[in-house]
């Protein structure tokens, strides 16, 4: 007999922000024993208010899958190296806001009394745990960039390992405005030399025939595994690392951490959004990883 346990925890860190860990416990039981005799899996994921950000994504092997800096800045309104950054409503400097946007920047808020919950979902997922967050503008956000939005943000763990990030975009202005949003996914790699990415080739053909999903693989042949990106919702693909020059550059990253690290991001960059009042978007990213030969 299989046994699962979904557990979601909120807790104050010395950083001045709260984490949510959610953490799902696999195994099973023998017999008529009350508890399982033996744990055959553990994978959790946590989240930072601030940002609305994963900040680490853990195995069965409690291998962490996303990068973190050891500079990283925890300390607003600096926003985290590493991790899933949110990019919205700009890309990079694309723009006249600051670089990637003001929402990694942010306090989120859970979103209402469903925020936390436990799911089965319709596509293979046996089960998973899930927390709502949402971001408003504030007035000084409105006064930089004046239009009034709704950013919902589900951020979900399954047992199987996967993580997945939902989210929906609603313009609650009165007037039209148009955004752009990456989900900047750091990925914890043995090294830059050491991997691949694949599926980029037929980007443009697969995401302009009717919104269909698109997957993105990242080998990483020190490590044996591969990451897999599906998503949907979000046409375009940034593939970013800072290499040795700009990585010296950068205060809140080590002069060789670049080597343990490379960002595939979902995104909409290219052609950005554009919601009517009322109108909502929505995409979807989901992360997997596999042991590979």
């Amino acid at each position: 007999m299989e046994w699962i346990k979904l557990f979601l925890g909120i807790r104050r860190e010395h950083q001045p922000w709260w984490r949510v860990m959610i953490l799902v416990k696999k195994g099973s039981l023998s017999g008529k024993q009350p508890f399982p005799s033996h744990v055959v899996t553990v994978v959790s994921t946590q989240i930072s208010f601030y940002g609305g950000q994963v900040l680490s994504w853990k195995n069965e092997q409690g291998e962490e899958l996303l990068f973190l800096s050891s500079k990283a800045t925890f300390k607003p309104p600096a926003a985290v190296r590493g991790g899933i950054p949110i990019c919205f409503p700009q890309f990079g400097s694309r723009g006249l806001l600051e670089q990637h946007g003001f929402a990694r920047n942010r306090m989120w808020v859970v979103d209402d009394e469903q925020a936390m919950m436990h799911s089965n979902e319709p596509n293979g997922h046996a089960c998973q745990a899930s927390i709502n967050l949402l971001l408003k503008p504030s007035d000084e956000d409105l006064k930089i960039w004046p239009h009034r939005f709704e950013f919902r943000v589900r951020i979900s763990l399954s047992d199987d390992g996967q993580l997945i990030l939902m989210s929906r975009i609603r313009n609650s202005n009165g007037k039209p405005f148009s955004f752009s949003i990456a989900f900047r996914t750091y990925f914890s790699i043995s090294d830059i030399s050491e991997v691949r990415v694949e599926g980029l080739e037929t980007l443009d053909f697969l995401d302009n025939i009717c919104e269909r999903e698109h997957v993105i693989a990242v080998f990483d042949h020190g490590k044996k595994r591969t990451f897999q990106i599906r998503k949907q919702g979000l046409p375009d693909v940034a593939v970013w690392n800072p290499w040795e020059k700009k990585a010296k550059a950068l205060a809140d990253l080590g002069d060789e951490e670049y080597k343990y690290m490379l960002c595939v991001d979902g995104a909409t960059v290219e052609k950005p959004i554009m919601l009517k009042p009322g109108e909502e978007w929505s995409g979807r990213v989901e992360l997997s990883v596999l042991s590979s030969c």
